[in-house]
C-alpha cells in the first residue's frame, strides 16, 4: 500500500489571492470510489457511511478564477447547521474524505470537502505516489488558503450552515493545511489535524510551516499524531508543543505510542482501529468545547 506521509505538498503563502486570472480548471468533477493509487482497498475494515437523512453530493464552489468541485454533505432537514471543513489526503477528494464529510454530517453538522487540486491536475486516477507528488507539489498554500475562504463563503451563502461555528478538520496533506488555516481565518473556531507534518524547508511554495506560524493560530488546534509514523517524527510534535506553548496558543496533542502514519484511515493497511475510534472521540469532545456543535 502506497503511504502518503513523506509526500505532503509544499506550498505558499497565507497572504489573499488578488491575481487570479479566469482559467480552465483540470479537475471539474469528484473522483467516484477510492484513488487508484490506494487499491486494493481493505475491505473488511472500511466504514462506509450511508446517506440515509442526509443531503450528500457534489457541488461547486466559486472561487477567484472559476469554479472547483466539492463534496458536500448536511443533514436533510433543518438549518443553522456548525460548519466543518474537511481537507484531504494527498489522494484528494475520494471516497474515504467523502465518507467522513457523512460521518460528520450524522452528527449534525454541514461538512464540506473542496477539492485543493483542481487547477494542478487528476491525481484519482494516477496508480503511484511518484507519479501524484509532481502534481500536488504545484499546490501553493496561498490558493489553498483562498480556495477554503471561498468554500466558508459557499456555506454562508447555502442558507443552511452557520459559519460562525467554523471548524476545519484536514488528514496528512489536509492535517498541515490545518494548522495553515488556523494561523490564517480569524473567524475560526477550531482545527483537528490528523498526523500533518509541522516543520520542513522555506521554498517558493512553502515559505512557512505550522511550526512557524504558531504565534499567528487564531483558534485552539487539536493534533493527533502517530509515534511510530517515520515521516512525522515525535520530536517535531515536541517543537509544535513548545511553539505553542511559547506563544501562549490554547493547543493540545495527543501521540499514540507505536501507531503508524494515517491510522485513521480506515480503508488502508496504516489502519489501527483503536486509535482512530479514540481521535475520533477526541475530535468530537473538543469540536464541543470550543462551541461547534
Amino acid at each position: 500500500m502506497a503511504s502518503d506521509r513523506n509526500f505532503e505538498a509544499d506550498a505558499a503563502s497565507l497572504k489573499p489571492i488578488t491575481d487570479f486570472t479566469r482559467r480552465s480548471m483540470m479537475v471539474t468533477t469528484l473522483a467516484t470510489g477510492f484513488a487508484a493509487s490506494v487499491q486494493p482497498v481493505m475491505a473488511q475494515t472500511t466504514i462506509t457511511t450511508d446517506t440515509a437523512g442526509l443531503e450528500a453530493g457534489e457541488v461547486k464552489i466559486k472561487t477567484a478564477d472559476g469554479e472547483i468541485p466539492a463534496y458536500r454533505a448536511m443533514p436533510a432537514t433543518g438549518t443553522g447547521f456548525a460548519t466543518i471543513l474537511v481537507v484531504q489526503e494527498i489522494f484528494g477528494v475520494h471516497e474515504h474524505i467523502k465518507d467522513v464529510c457523512r460521518r460528520l454530517a450524522k452528527m449534525g453538522y454541514f461538512a464540506v470537502a473542496p477539492e485543493m487540486y483542481a487547477r494542478q491536475g487528476d491525481v484519482s486516477k494516477l496508480k503511484s505516489i511518484d507519479e501524484i507528488r509532481p502534481i500536488v507539489a504545484k499546490v501553493p498554500d496561498k490558493q489553498v488558503m483562498a480556495d477554503l475562504d471561498a468554500t466558508v463563503a459557499f456555506a454562508k451563502a447555502s442558507g443552511k450552515a452557520d459559519v460562525s461555528k467554523l471548524a476545519i478538520t484536514g488528514f496528512c496533506w489536509g492535517g498541515r493545511v490545518t494548522w495553515l488555516y488556523a494561523a490564517h481565518n480569524p473567524g475560526l473556531k477550531a482545527g483537528i489535524a490528523w498526523y500533518g507534518r509541522l516543520v520542513g524547508d522555506a521554498s517558493e511554495m512553502t515559505p512557512k510551516h505550522p511550526v512557524d506560524l504558531a504565534a499567528d493560530l487564531k483558534a485552539p488546534v487539536l493534533g493527533l499524531y502517530g509515534g511510530a509514523d517515520a515521516g512525522i517524527p515525535v520530536d517535531t510534535v515536541d517543537k509544535m508543543k513548545a511553539a505553542c506553548a511559547a506563544a501562549k496558543k490554547a493547543c493540545d496533542f495527543t501521540v499514540y505510542p507505536d501507531m503508524p502514519h494515517a491510522f485513521h484511515a480506515d480503508y488502508r493497511a496504516s489502519y489501527r482501529e483503536a486509535a482512530a475510534k479514540d481521535g475520533w472521540a477526541k475530535l468530537t469532545a473538543f469540536l464541543k468545547a470550543q462551541g461547534v456543535s
